[in-house]
């Protein structure tokens, strides 16, 4: 059997667009993507701190070095820029790879720049996150 498990997770990023006329999926600099392993096309969910907005979509590569992280299309319709979200995404394990599993969590400031690096080896690491 296979289990869906947390894979890594790019914390607290402020939306620094909206493209409502493009086709779908969230922007994300390559950058951010390869610290957590998030690849071009994966599907990934999206949490909105400041309105509670929970989406699912697949992540485009930005450009690198640009922090851009870009709503677009209908999900556009699902933020303003500034908000706080965290970009999610899972991965499916065998039961012995997901008992060693460690998940890569990035924590960014307001200029979505990164502050803190994780790998994840326990339940209070993750609670200790800010």
């Amino acid at each position: 059997m296979y289990r869906q498990l947390f894979r890594g997770k790019i914390h607290r990023a402020r939306i620094t667009q909206l493209d409502l006329n493009y086709h779908g999926s969230i922007t994300i600099d390559q950058d951010l993507m390869d610290m957590v392993g998030i690849w071009h096309n994966e599907r990934v969910q999206i949490v909105n701190a400041n309105n509670g907005e929970r989406l699912e979509t697949y992540a485009i590569a930005g450009k690198r070095g640009t922090r851009i992280i870009g709503l677009n299309g209908p999900a556009a319709r699902r933020a303003m820029p500034g908000d706080v979200i965290s970009i999610i995404s899972y991965g499916l394990a065998d039961d012995a790879e997901a008992r060693s599993f460690k998940p890569k969590v990035v924590l960014l400031n307001a200029n979505n720049e990164v502050v803190e690096e994780h790998v994840i080896s326990s339940h209070d690491e993750i609670n200790n996150l800010q």
